[in-house]
């Protein structure tokens, strides 16, 4: 009986963490913590895009 009880668990071992790891990392399953944007959603939220658009304006208004 206990040689039934190892190989279970053994087994129900083998099968976690084939399962871990095809979840593949950061997909632990638990909660994540809400996070925003880590760059701008559009070009106008992005300020070195409205520097490089007016730098650009500026220096073609002069041709």
């Amino acid at each position: 009986m206990l040689k039934f009880l190892l190989v279970v668990a053994f087994v129900a071992l083998a099968i976690y963490l084939v399962v871990r790891r095809l979840q593949g990392p950061g997909n632990s399953g638990g909660t994540r913590p809400i996070q925003g944007p880590t760059r701008p959603i559009a070009p106008d939220d992005d300020e070195q895009f409205l520097r490089d658009l007016d730098w650009r304006h500026k220096h073609d208004e002069g041709n």
